[in-house]
């Protein structure tokens, strides 16, 4: 794939290494954000359909995405933690009993599944990774895989880590978490929409997404898939769209106490956003095209000349096994603190994020060699610098 860069609006001085943070808007959702805004000038405009028929064309092409088969198992969600929220509320969990996450793990995936444990008794069980070194990656996966037992409820976790994209073997982990009769919930907000996802391999109960990063949408909307351990589970809000029957909306006080299929009984309110959901439909519609694949093969070509160039200047970079091309951490030698070289990227226009003691680099099909390579220059100027 040559670079799409002419598909957004990015300033040409500006080199946005930064997806991970947030996508830029593409002009195909600029215009859809337009479209909706000048339909609602006129709300006469709106018909009952329009509250289902575009929801359920992001639900099939989630599915689509994630290699999923049942649309009606995709709920609407605000966000991770809105999501995270519903999961753990629907899953049982006891004293003595422990919930996996990974050490520095994002928020949203931590603070619902603290709570839950507090509340019962049970264990919030961290998993740290080892040094750094050239088994980092395999050591944290190793280590994963021991802290699951006969004791684990719940496995929570990315497929790449937010800091620093460290990969983790979602086959081996549903497997152990299968074989011990836990369930595997996935944040997928930093891989899905970026690289293939192997559903199959997987068989998650859960997977969970934010809509501004990979699925290039807008922020406050996301999608998240439930498995059929969530089938009977009660939502932690109640609303009109998600009960059998809603489309008639002359019928809507003949209240209902039956939900529709699947996981719909987990969407937001107001989850027909006629704003949000056009923006994210054609962010799905985007990366549908160009396709996971291809994404990433495209970010492998940009990075693989680059990531030489960094390690040679004493940078610690996972090894490609565990780590994947759209989301990579670079640790420079001690000697050079994190302040500095944020300060030394801003100034030559070279947007990435810091988290802990990495930086974190997140390329998409809008880069090219110059983006990456202001990257290599800018810090190649820093540890020289440092000498």
């Amino acid at each position: 794939m040559e670079s799409q860069k002419h598909l957004f609006d990015l300033p040409p001085d500006l080199h946005y290494l930064n997806c991970a943070y947030m996508a830029p808007v593409s002009r195909r959702v600029a215009d859809a954000a337009h479209v909706a805004i000048d339909r609602l000038r006129v709300p006469s405009r709106l018909g009952p359909s329009d509250f289902f028929d575009q929801t359920d064309d992001v639900r099939r092409m989630f599915v689509r995405l994630i290699g999923a088969e049942d649309p009606k198992r995709v709920a609407v969600v605000p966000s991770v933690s809105y999501a995270m929220s519903t999961v753990a509320h629907n899953t049982p969990l006891a004293a003595g009993q422990s919930v996996v996450v990974l050490d520095e793990q994002f928020p949203s995936n931590v603070y619902t599944w603290r709570r839950a444990c507090d509340a019962v008794g049970a264990t919030l069980k961290t998993v740290a990774p080892p040094e750094i070194d050239d088994g980092r990656g395999r050591g944290w996966n190793e280590a994963l895989l021991d802290a699951i037992d006969e004791q684990t409820a719940v496995v929570t976790i990315p497929e790449l880590h937010w800091t620093d994209g460290t990969r983790f073997d979602l086959t081996r982990v549903g497997e152990k978490a299968r074989a011990c009769g836990a369930r595997l919930v996935i944040d997928g907000t930093q891989s899905v929409g970026a690289m293939p996802f192997d559903f199959q391999g997987t068989q998650p109960d859960a997977v969970v997404c934010a809509g501004y990063k990979w699925l290039m949408g807008p922020y406050s909307i996301g999608l998240a898939y439930f498995g059929p351990a969530y089938d009977d589970g009660v939502p932690i809000e109640e609303n009109w769209i998600t009960r059998l029957g809603s489309q008639d909306l002359s019928r809507l006080v003949r209240y209902q106490e039956e939900y529709q299929p699947g996981a719909v009984r987990y969407d937001v309110g107001e989850r027909s956003n006629f704003v949000l959901m056009p923006m994210l439909e054609a962010g799905l519609s985007q990366v549908l095209d160009w396709g996971p694949a291809a994404i990433q093969a495209h970010c492998r070509d940009l990075i693989s000349g680059v990531i030489p160039r960094l390690k040679g200047l004493g940078a610690w970079i996972e090894s490609d096994e565990y780590r994947a091309a759209h989301l990579f951490g670079v640790r420079l030698p001690a000697v050079h603190d994190m302040k500095t070289i944020q300060t030394a990227l801003n100034a030559h226009q070279v947007s990435v994020s810091v988290r802990g003691n990495a930086v974190r680099v997140a390329p998409h099909v809008y880069n090219d060699a110059a983006d990456v390579d202001a990257l290599v220059h800018t810090l190649q100027d820093v540890v020289t610098a440092g000498r």
